[in-house]
């Protein structure tokens, strides 16, 4: 029988495991000792090489286009491309994502094993659509700037190709999009000044992001969603975090002007609503063994408070303490995560 190749940190799960089943009496020796001859250790982490290497070429070949286009005969080449219409555009960009999407979906069912190059013709097929939509709103435009319709559009391009070709990929854009959209939409609708509704940016975006992620408690049984919830409930949570750390520092003040007038110690209660909020996801997602929420919740309530303490005491206190605090808080935290991976190690029931 032919070894599982596996990571290191994929061995010494499963040999401490073994060796728990050992130890309970849920397995004999021999069983044991077979169970850990039926793996090892990968010499070099071979997926881990091919998943940067993909997204490496990608960006090197868009470094590689970009100093293409700056070459004279490119450029000769690009000015009479420019007085092509726009629809033509569109049309090849269209097509162009069309075959992308198809021959990533070929390859999907052909070289299933090849993940990584698989999703990198599958985002160009994305790119792609983008330019699809982006260029006939240029050609349908009558200067009222109105290009959230195209954020808008691309929402249901996006979900529709995701939920079609069951690719969480392209999925994510929809939402994505949904967020550009709101954005957008709401500055228009005020003529792009700093409040709507009484909200500048960053509360409009908590509030979009606590509604994608009530709209994904909603949705989440649903079958046709089902397989795309938990992506859709982490960009929901992202919105919502991001958002709300924003706003723990500007609060609801519509610009920078504003904001250099005032102490920021009178924004003081945007940053505990913040804290709020995330001890609040922490402790549903401790009780609702919601790793998600749970992981969202602490990441974000360090991030939360030590963000405060930066704004507090930065100016009015000495360097040397300074690092000293978060350096001796960070070792506490520590320590104490220590102290409870030892204990889940020796107890896994805990």
């Amino acid at each position: 029988m032919a070894k599982l190749n596996i990571d290191k940190s994929e061995s010494e799960f499963l040999n401490k495991t073994i060796a728990h089943w050992e130890k309970e009496g849920l397995v004999s020796n021999e069983k044991a000792d077979s169970l850990r001859n039926s793996y090892e250790v990968k010499g070099f982490d071979w997926m881990r090489l091919a998943k940067y290497s993909f997204w490496i070429a990608l960006i090197c070949g868009g470094v590689s286009f970009t100093f293409l286009i700056v070459n004279d005969a490119v450029v000769n080449w690009l000015k009479q491309l420019y007085y092509t219409p726009d629809i033509i555009i569109s049309i090849a960009s269209a097509v162009l994502a069309a075959l992308l999407f198809l021959w990533g979906r070929r390859r999907e069912r052909l070289y299933p094993e090849r993940v990584f190059s698989n999703e990198a013709v599958i985002f160009t097929g994305i790119l792609f659509t983008a330019c699809c939509i982006a260029y006939p709103g240029k050609t349908l435009d009558r200067g009222t700037g109105h290009y959230s319709l195209l954020f808008l559009l691309s929402v249901f391009v996006y979900g529709f190709l995701g939920w079609r070709m069951q690719s969480r990929l392209i999925w994510i854009f929809a939402p994505v999009s949904l967020g550009s959209w709101f954005g957008t939409e709401t500055g228009f609708q005020t003529h792009w000044t700093d409040y709507f509704l009484g909200m500048n940016y960053p509360l409009r975006f908590v509030a979009f992001g606590a509604l994608l992620v009530a709209a994904c408690a909603v949705l989440r049984n649903r079958k046709w969603f089902s397989y795309f919830a938990e992506h859709t409930y982490v960009i929901g949570l992202l919105y919502l975090f991001m958002s709300l750390w924003l706003l723990s520092i500007f609060g609801n003040l519509g610009n920078l002007d504003r904001w250099y007038q005032i102490k920021q110690i009178s924004l003081f209660y945007w940053g505990i609503i913040s804290i709020c909020v995330a001890v609040g996801f922490l402790l549903f997602g401790l009780k609702n063994k919601d790793d998600i929420s749970r992981e969202f919740g602490i990441t974000f309530l360090i991030i939360f408070i030590y963000t405060k303490y930066f704004e507090y005491f930065w100016d009015n206190t000495n360097k040397t303490v300074f690092f000293a605090i978060p350096a001796a808080s960070f070792w506490l935290i520590g320590r104490k995560a220590e102290k409870i991976w030892n204990l889940k190690s020796k107890n896994p029931a805990v």
